[in-house]
């Protein structure tokens, strides 16, 4: 098997065992999870479950303290030697993160820059773009995510919708293989929900790989691949969307979806 091959074939993120403990606080207790290319998987589950912190394990925002994560076939965060692991230099690490998309709940835009200054920001200076390159494809995002007569605005003269969606265009703006949504919502008035969602749902169409958290069932249901049910570290239940949602196995499950449905 050529090596193209087999990494076509590898999923886009593979969790083995993934531990990850805050002082004698576990976080998480040993997730096991595998997102296919071109998935959507949607993680959903009380707060404090230890979604939010998988999330920032597979960019290596957050080092794993057992377990081993992989996103496109290579190990996240470090390298194996003699079955022992070793950190990566942070300058590797920010290599691989290069390739991972992040949108947080809260924008985080610089706010001395215009919509089209935070987003040639990272190519310019992170991957050496030529300026006129980086413009034209900032140009290009800000009308797919609908923005684009908002180029010149600075974010406080934008709506907290236009403003994620300016930092989801900033994420894209890297060419990422993989997209990480934490809850991209929760910060957003409820009538600029479904601004966000909307363009979410236009990147799954296009095969764009993401993990989502979210609270939103009903994007869950509409988009993702995966429904994964997370209560106290650890995932409870896993499946379609219409049969967790629909038919829940565990009863963890059914009480957390009687709140929230």
């Amino acid at each position: 098997m050529t090596a193209n091959l087999s990494k076509s074939i590898e999923p886009m993120v593979r969790a083995n065992g993934v531990h990850k403990n805050f002082g004698a606080l576990t976080v998480l207790k040993g997730i096991d999870l595998t997102v296919q290319r071109g998935e959507v998987m949607c993680l959903v589950g009380p707060s404090g479950s230890g979604k939010t912190t998988f999330l920032r394990c597979i960019n290596h925002l957050e080092r794993v303290n057992a377990g081993r994560l992989y996103v496109d076939g290579v190990l996240v965060g470090y390298e194996e030697r003699g079955n022992k692991l070793h950190e990566l230099h942070p300058r590797e690490a920010a290599k691989q993160r290069r390739d991972i998309g992040m949108v947080f709940q809260h924008f985080n835009l610089f706010p001395h820059m215009t919509a089209l200054e935070n987003i040639t920001e990272a190519p310019i200076r992170v991957k050496k773009q030529p300026k006129d390159k980086a413009v034209a494809n900032a140009k290009r995002l800000l009308d797919q995510v609908g923005l684009g007569e908002k180029a010149k605005a600075y974010p406080a003269q934008l709506s907290g919708g236009q403003q994620q969606r300016i930092a989801i265009a900033r994420a894209l703006a890297m060419d990422p293989k993989l997209m990480l949504f934490d809850e991209p919502t929760s910060a957003l008035d409820p009538e600029l929900v479904g601004e966000v969602l909307d363009v979410m749902k236009e990147l799954a169409r296009g095969g764009m790989t993401m993990v989502v958290v979210t609270h939103e069932m009903g994007f869950a249901r509409e988009v993702a691949d995966q429904l994964v049910f997370m209560d106290d570290g650890a995932v409870v239940e896993m499946g379609a969307p219409p049969d967790v949602l629909n038919s829940p196995r565990e009863l963890r499950t059914k009480a957390f979806l009687s709140k929230v449905l």
